[in-house]
């Protein structure tokens, strides 16, 4: 037991902690109050702690203040965390753009992966998938389908992902005619440099249309910190939230 009472480490665990713990119920209490603007306040939006480019010390730190769902971008480092805490009972949501080169490793540690954006990576993680039930056991994988929702007139060089909302269609059924995949929903990262109110009411009509087709496939990954109310407001089922929580990215010594 690390005694928190003696000097250095110690101490600056145990105040990590607390910072962590404030930051966390600060977010907590902007989604409780968001949830209750939208009357939603019985149906509350899964919070993801995205975790990339922040130790798995502080994954073990929010762990035990009771976060179960972890996000990360960059599959070496969220390959080498999953391994480090293959004692935490986490669920690690992939949320970034991903290679197809990349599904084999991400098949072995992810529940759900955000960014399907392409007939090539659902082949990719279909496979993958199927290989690792075979020789793990792992459930299917939930997969989101990553929307860009730009606008294509204002491309201005600073693309955030995803597949155009006319091939949404095309993606689920790809995904939900493989063996190991679950469709789950829809994802999006609102524009940058406008209000993200406009995006997010665009991308619930995208989920509706979704459901129509694929009544089981309600989630929407939407939302992080700079937006989460706007995203409560139209309907996100899973929140996306990292500097708030986490603070600045770590200086690399």
């Amino acid at each position: 037991m690390t005694d928190l009472s003696a000097p250095g480490q110690g101490q600056g665990e145990d105040a990590r902690t607390e910072e962590l713990a404030q930051r966390l119920a600060a977010v907590r209490s902007r989604i409780a109050t968001a949830a209750e603007s939208a009357g939603r306040s019985n149906r509350l939006p899964a919070l993801i702690v995205v975790t990339k480019f922040h130790p798995a010390q502080d994954i073990r730190r929010l762990a035990a203040l009771g976060i179960k769902d972890v996000g990360e971008n960059r599959d070496q480092e969220a390959a080498a965390k999953a391994l480090e805490l293959a004692d935490l009972a986490l669920t690690w949501h992939f949320v970034g753009q991903l290679q197809t080169k990349k599904a084999k490793s991400v098949a072995r540690y992810a529940s759900a992966v955000h960014s399907v954006d392409r007939p090539q990576l659902v082949d990719a993680l279909a496979k993958a998938v199927r290989n690792e039930m075979e020789s793990s056991g792992r459930a299917p994988l939930d997969c989101f389908i990553q929307v860009n929702l730009e606008d294509p007139a204002d491309d201005d060089g600073t693309h955030r992902g995803g597949a155009a909302p006319a091939d949404v269609p095309v993606l689920a059924e790809g995904i939900t005619r493989s063996a190991g995949l679950n469709l789950a929903g829809v994802m999006a990262v609102a524009p940058l440099g406008v209000p993200a109110e406009p995006a997010f009411e665009k991308l619930a009509g995208i989920s509706a249309r979704l459901v129509a087709a694929y009544p089981a496939a309600t989630a929407i990954s939407a939302g992080m910190s700079q937006d989460l109310e706007a995203a409560i407001k139209f309907g996100a089922t899973h929140l996306r939230i990292g500097s708030d929580i986490l603070g600045s990215r770590p200086a690399v010594g």
